[in-house]
């Protein structure tokens, strides 16, 4: 009977197997596993350089539509020229714009905070003098900033709005400020706004 022939693999095991040096080969490289997992620093919550800001522009007066194009595009621009920056995003709204810059996993915080404020302050005029834009607010933050939970409230009683529903959010807020250990605790109150015309059909009418 001919001998069977074996591929580059085969050709490997049987030679391993045959060798009395493979069992020394199994447990040395048993060892060195061991060894690595004893000498690999480990942490519970490991300090990563994670820098984002957030960049409040008032605007009072304007609609959401002016806020975007007025404001949020142009400095959209502005910060995205900043080195180090991975990720900026925007939400306009009546009367003001909330920007928040993300730099790239790595950059060290305080270097990031000063690229930042010098790109805000020395490109102070990217909004048109006399348009009514205010004063960019930034608030840095860190990985320690980011919420762990997030609580919904909500109604569908036609009496209550969003009045009723801020009065039993700050109470609650109070409450839970009260459990050691919780750092900021914040409330955002915000409106739905239904509207409809007399040519809209009822199954179909649209919430802002």
């Amino acid at each position: 009977m001919a001998e069977p022939r074996f591929g580059l693999s085969g050709r490997l095991a049987r030679a391993f197997q045959a060798n009395p040096l493979t069992p020394v080969l199994a447990v040395a490289g048993l060892l060195l596993g061991l060894f690595a997992t004893l000498v690999t620093p480990r942490e519970e919550e490991p300090q990563i350089d994670v820098t984002m800001a957030n960049i409040t522009v008032p605007f009072p007066g304007a609609p959401a539509v002016d806020v975007e194009s007025l404001v949020s595009v142009p400095l959209e621009q502005v910060l995205s020229e900043i080195e180090g920056v991975k990720h900026v995003y925007s939400s306009s709204r009546a009367g003001s714009a909330l920007l928040t810059v993300e730099f790239a996993v790595g950059v060290p915080r305080q270097e990031a905070l000063v690229r930042l404020y010098n790109q805000v302050y020395s490109n102070a005029d990217w909004a048109p003098p006399g348009l009514g834009v205010g004063q960019a607010l930034v608030r840095p933050m860190g990985i320690d900033d980011v919420p762990v939970m997030a609580v919904t409230l909500w109604t569908d009683d036609p009496a209550r709005g969003a009045t009723d529903l801020a009065e039993v959010a700050h109470t609650l807020e109070t409450e839970l400020k009260r459990v050691p250990g919780t750092r900021d605790i914040y409330t955002w109150a915000r409106r739905s706004v239904r509207w409809w015309s007399n040519s809209t059909p009822p199954g179909s009418r649209p919430t802002a």
